[in-house]
């Protein structure tokens, strides 16, 4: 089985997004994990906007990235500049790396826009992981 993991600097909100949708997406096809740089705790947020769209992220955990230092990663995906340039070399072995850019919602302190900055990263991640899935697993 394919192995992935989502990498993201605080692994607490983008990357816990991707995790769920690329479990939801590639059931039974890839283990999927996510860590960060550092790691921070899942953000409230990030879990209630997914619920939303129906997928349970409360159980998951924020972890940091050299906890997987042992696995082979077929691919590495990083979700955030940082983590793009900071990810350790250990995940170059043979992984096919992809990364993309999203908008960081947690760093939103508007109260009356919180709400629609993580809607709009959590679609922008929803189409990101269905065209991941579509191209490299069917």
């Amino acid at each position: 089985m394919k192995k992935i993991i989502v990498l993201c600097t605080g692994n607490s909100c983008r990357s816990q997004m991707a995790e769920g949708y690329l479990k939801k997406y590639l059931r039974n096809k890839a283990e999927i994990f996510s860590a960060g740089t550092k790691n921070h705790h899942v953000n409230q947020k990030a879990v209630e906007i997914m619920m939303d769209d129906g997928i349970d992220i409360s159980s998951q955990t924020s972890n940091n990235v050299l906890e997987y230092s042992n696995i082979n990663f077929d691919y590495v995906i990083t979700v955030c500049d940082h983590a793009n340039e900071t990810c350790p070399t250990i995940f170059a072995k043979k992984a096919i790396r992809i990364h993309h850019n999203f908008f960081d919602p947690s760093s939103i302190l508007d109260k009356n826009i919180i709400d629609i900055s993580f809607k709009k990263c959590r679609e922008e991640i929803k189409k990101f992981c269905l065209n991941f899935s579509e191209k490299y697993f069917n």
